[in-house]
């Protein structure tokens, strides 16, 4: 659909003639920078940026956000036409309400400018910098941890060259710092890895130790000058479209090209080692705690995995968005019995939270008709992904010797889904950073579902070693991988037990 674009543009001039309740809480210009962010994405505007302007609100502090895009210009220049401005929809079945948030102080876009997003990184008045830039931004391995650099890593690494990699910018900006005795500074990681925070460490420890051209000292200043504090991050955001953009035009009476909608729920689970100070995010509504490792696996597991869970079976069965794929006969049943039989086994969930109830609400929350997330958009990056969300379930439930049947089911669904077709025949997408090797081994295996499980089994970037050499796992995907080539989700969903 057409987006409708008129004179009336979002903007500090417009202010006043949006609704009272759509009216940012605080005005961009007026509060100084002290946080940076790297990943100017839906999900950074629908949580961060909302979470921090309630903060100053509530609590006051210099903590305006410059948020910096990694790569594309377009939402970079929609937020900058409209003097860092942007809005929020949070949509439910009952109705939906809009808000403009001002939390921005202003955007930049990494390639065009890296040396800027340095001297930012560099800046005493920065004390906060947060992340959301995906999993294979880090280009950690999955199993290992290790540092895996592409080539644009290796050169920022080498040095020379302006950095065009998250950790080459993190790399410089950190060198920069230092060297001008700038102060201590936490970096935050949002993204949805576990232990984020120690996972953020390692890449910048091995960064540190392995980069030229850095000042002598580097590693000591960083160890006692940076933390990394853990966080979980919770909220369904879907990519923007153009029904977003026009909803948020009715709403407001003016046009936000960078409007973003999600669901009214919303959590902030974060590690309180922060050495230069922070907003005051308790005030708005997060949890400040010691450790977040049961926070994070909570979410991880009961709610990311069931939601990859529904996103492959769902596009293996034609179903465009997470709320229509849960209407599958029997999908509600069998996702209760991984969180239940699986996931409440794998691991001891935060003080006073019972997983079953998590993941009932999770349920509830999937199937929110006003949230169209394509199962598509969910069910990319599965290498990335699959590991933290559903392998080190299984890993676990087999050390301590119980069955991870159901966990089997999402594995074997996604390599089902990985051969690129549905039920119904149509194709689909695999996009995923290891798509080559991955499609390599099933074409490989792809005389049998036994052949093409070995063949992905054996790849170590991708399956943790003790999974893979699980003949008890081994069995069950070949079992369930089985039944989805020969008789298609829905009768293998009804004939689980």
């Amino acid at each position: 659909m057409a987006v409708t674009v008129g004179a009336s543009r979002l903007g500090l001039g417009m202010l006043r003639r949006l609704p009272a309740e759509a009216r940012p809480l605080i005005r961009p210009g007026t509060v100084p920078t002290g946080v940076v962010h790297l990943g100017l994405g839906a999900f950074h505007r629908a949580h961060q940026a909302v979470f921090t302007e309630a903060a100053v609100g509530a609590a006051g502090g210099d903590w305006g956000i410059v948020a910096v895009a990694p790569r594309s210009t377009a939402v970079v220049e929609a937020i900058a036409a409209q003097d860092n401005l942007f809005s929020v929809s949070a949509l439910s079945a009952a109705g939906s309400s809009t808000r403009v948030v001002g939390a921005l102080s202003g955007v930049r876009h990494a390639p065009s400018d890296p040396d800027a997003v340095v001297a930012l990184l560099a800046d005493p008045a920065i004390r906060v910098v947060t992340l959301t830039v995906t999993e294979k931004a880090y280009q950690l391995d999955p199993v290992t941890g290790r540092l895996s650099p592409d080539s644009a890593l290796a050169a920022d690494l080498a040095g020379g060259g302006p950095p065009s990699t998250v950790p080459g910018l993190l790399l410089r900006g950190l060198a920069a710092r230092a060297a001008a005795d700038a102060g201590p500074v936490a970096l935050v990681s949002c993204d949805n890895l576990p232990a984020n925070g120690r996972r953020l460490r390692g890449m910048l420890d091995q960064a540190v130790g392995r980069a030229g051209g850095v000042p002598t000292g580097l590693v000591e200043w960083v160890a006692g000058n940076v933390t990394c504090p853990g966080t979980m991050v919770d909220r369904i955001v879907p990519a923007s479209t153009p029904e977003t953009i026009e909803a948020a035009r009715r709403a407001l009476g003016v046009t936000d090209l960078a409007a973003v909608a999600a669901e009214p729920y919303a959590q902030w689970v974060i590690e309180d080692d922060f050495p230069g100070g922070r907003p005051g995010w308790e005030f708005a509504g997060a949890v400040l705690t010691d450790d977040a490792g049961p926070w994070e696996r909570l979410k991880l597991r009961a709610l990311n995995g069931v939601h990859s869970a529904i996103a492959y079976l769902g596009a293996l069965a034609g179903r465009e968005t997470i709320a229509d794929a849960l209407e599958i006969p029997h999908l509600r049943d069998v996702l209760r019995r991984l969180i239940a039989e699986d996931v409440a086994a794998s691991f001891t969930p935060p003080d006073g939270v019972r997983v079953v109830d998590y993941g009932e609400q999770a349920l509830a929350r999937f199937g929110n008709p006003a949230i169209h997330h394509r199962t598509l958009q969910v069910a990319i990056d599965g290498s990335q992904k699959l590991p933290q969300r559903v392998l080190h379930t299984i890993a676990d439930l087999r050390a301590g010797g119980r069955s991870a049947r159901w966990g089997a089911l999402v594995v074997a669904s996604w390599l089902r889904f990985a051969l690129g077709y549905a039920d119904d025949g149509r194709p689909l997408p695999f996009q995923d950073p290891l798509a080559g090797p991955i499609r390599a081994a099933l074409d490989a295996g792809a005389q049998s579902p036994a052949g093409a499980v070995d063949a992905v089994f054996a790849l170590r970037d991708v399956i943790p070693m003790e999974v893979a050499e699980d003949d008890e796992v081994r069995a069950d995907v070949i079992a369930w991988l089985t039944a989805l080539e020969r008789h298609g989700v829905e009768a293998t969903l009804a004939g689980a037990r």
